[in-house]
């Protein structure tokens, strides 16, 4: 799967989503606020580009979520020996949803098993173009989240609890990063369910507005 980069057509090797990166949105779901990122991942087939419209409700669950996010595209290859060189391996951002079926992942987790049913569908992972982060100061970028135009979730990475270039580092301990990865850094709190005719709208001034219709 590619994602659209200045013009051009990026392949993606890997989609890393990291979770519960918010204390709001941990305790909206009555979740623990971690000690170190909680990472997962997707697969190229959940990726769905602003070019595509409509997506289609999953037909095997009940209750699907929004998650807005802000997602990075990885510009370099390699591991970042620190937090310092981790900046180095942020080429550009955009905003996407990380579409959850909250009700099969919730029985899946009751009963201690992987949730990648619940995350990896195709999909799942809605994203928009991608701007170079170059000028951009990404500790204090805000974004939002809308459903049917009506804010549901404002998002400021200063209230991360793993900054940015914090999960490079921590992925970079267990993979080699390369060039195209996408990293969805985690979603605010105000996440909830999204219906059959619902429209989801991510924005940000720096990077500007996508949206999707479930059908």
């Amino acid at each position: 799967m590619k994602v659209n980069y200045q013009g051009q057509s990026v392949e993606v090797p890997r989609v890393f989503c990291i979770g519960r990166n918010y204390v709001a949105h941990a305790h909206e779901l009555g979740d623990d606020v971690p000690d170190n990122p909680i990472i997962f991942s997707k697969f190229s087939t959940s990726l769905v580009t602003n070019e595509i419209k409509e997506i289609k409700y999953p037909s095997f669950g009940d209750e699907l979520h929004y998650e807005t996010e802000l997602v990075v595209l990885i510009g370099k290859e390699g591991n970042a020996e620190s937090e310092d060189e981790a900046q180095g391996f942020i080429e550009a951002v955009s905003l996407g949803f990380d579409l959850t079926m909250r009700d099969v992942q919730n029985k899946l987790m009751a009963n201690g098993l992987p949730w990648e049913v619940a995350k990896g569908f195709d999909n799942s992972a809605l994203i928009g173009d991608f701007v170079s982060a170059r000028n951009l100061d990404l500790s204090k970028f805000e974004y939002t989240g809308l459903i049917n135009d009506k804010v549901c979730q404002e998002g400021d990475t200063q209230l991360m609890i793993f900054s940015i270039t914090q999960l490079i580092y921590e992925l970079s301990k267990v993979w080699k990063l390369r060039i195209g990865d996408l990293i969805y850094t985690g979603t605010p709190a105000g996440v909830g369910e999204v219906r059959r005719g619902d429209k989801l709208t991510a924005k940000a001034k720096e990077i500007g507005e996508f949206s999707w219709n479930i059908v």
